[in-house]
């Protein structure tokens, strides 16, 4: 009997907003296995654990006097989970709203292949139903992630089932939690943000595969938040993603590319008012603390790397995809950076990087 750890996570009253509709349609699991419920509760009070208590006494609530962000609020779970000896962990945000047979599609599609580590449901928009909001997340070479088919209409005979993904949605996704063994869990240097596709990145550096379960469906109240942390926790987070992850000799083939983009970066932050926030991310480059962090990391993912650069890169884009802050400026930094791309993967794949 397969046994699959579902995590939620709370901060202050996320839980009285979006807690009733995802319980519920948990506990409407149409699933043969065992499922358990951690919740983690962020800088928590009492408050909140008595509401978390009475409202889902089945789950076992994880208390965290701060607020440590997604990837350590969710690594505190899946460490339990995986001690408890759970087949699966799946993370669920808590503005969510799961169909019944999401969890026992996500397992059948991880019992598809060994290679299979890591899948994510289909994402659609709540309340619009037919909109898309993730069939996975693709990323940018220079480290920029996005939603594949956001706010598109679905059309289930284009979408295949089991297609690749280069990383999951953190919002629905199973992990095998003998993949998690080997490869880790989340980086909590990112605190929020990027932490789910550094996480897929390093599984398709072990050899593995995210994919996406189209017939697991699970709907998401999502709105885009145009917060000024939101831009530099983004920021930062995609660069720490690609100095981890790519080689160095592909970091210099990249480089020219990175540095018109910070420019191009700087203006754009500049002129929608977060430029303080890019010149912090910035003096991240000036502290030794950064670099070491870095290094550490990059001596773990050599030890795991199974696959050269230049088929990782192939998965990556050469367009940035950001519906929300399209324009001119974006469209022409695409077509430029797009044929550097193609270029710059002939060359990677040239010298066998």
């Amino acid at each position: 009997m397969n046994k699959v750890a579902i995590i939620l996570i709370n901060y202050k009253d996320y839980a009285k907003k979006y807690l009733s509709d995802c319980l519920s349609s948990i506990r409407n699991q149409d699933f043969s296995g065992e499922i358990k419920l951690y919740i983690v509760d962020n800088e928590t009070s009492e408050e909140s654990f008595e509401y978390l208590k009475t409202s889902a006494p089945e789950a076992e609530i994880i208390r965290n006097k701060n607020n440590d962000g997604f990837a350590k609020g969710n690594n505190d779970a899946m460490k339990l989970a995986l001690n408890d000896g759970f087949d699966y962990v799946v993370l669920l945000n808590m503005d969510t709203i799961s169909e019944k047979n999401a969890v026992a599609e996500m397992v059948k599609m991880a019992g598809s292949s060994e290679w299979v580590g890591v899948i994510q449901s289909r994402l659609m928009l709540w309340p619009n139903k037919e909109k898309i909001n993730s069939l996975g997340n693709d990323t940018h070479f220079l480290g920029f992630g996005f939603c594949r088919g956001y706010n598109e209409n679905y059309n289930p005979e284009i979408i295949k089932d089991g297609v690749d993904i280069f990383y999951p949605s953190g919002a629905a996704v199973l992990f095998k939690s003998e993949v998690l063994k080997k490869i880790g869990l989340f980086d909590e240097n990112y605190f929020m943000y990027n932490e789910d596709q550094d996480l897929g990145w390093r599984v398709w550096l072990a050899g593995y595969k995210c994919v996406l379960a189209k017939n697991s469906v699970v709907y998401h109240k999502y709105e885009f938040s145009r917060s000024i942390s939101k831009y530099y926790f983004m920021d930062k987070n995609r660069i720490i993603t690609a100095l981890k992850n790519y080689k160095i000799i592909t970091l210099l083939v990249f480089l020219p590319a990175f540095v018109i983009m910070e420019l191009g970066l700087f203006y754009f932050s500049f002129k929608n008012g977060w430029v303080k926030e890019k010149i912090r991310v910035w003096f991240l480059f000036f502290k030794f603390s950064f670099w070491k962090k870095i290094f550490l990391e990059r001596k773990k993912i050599k030890h795991l790397r199974k696959i050269k650069d230049y088929k990782i890169i192939k998965m990556l884009s050469g367009k940035i995809w950001y519906q929300e802050i399209s324009s001119p400026l974006l469209s022409l930094a695409n077509f430029f950076l797009n044929i550097y791309f193609i270029f710059a993967k002939s060359l990677l794949k040239l010298f066998n990087v």
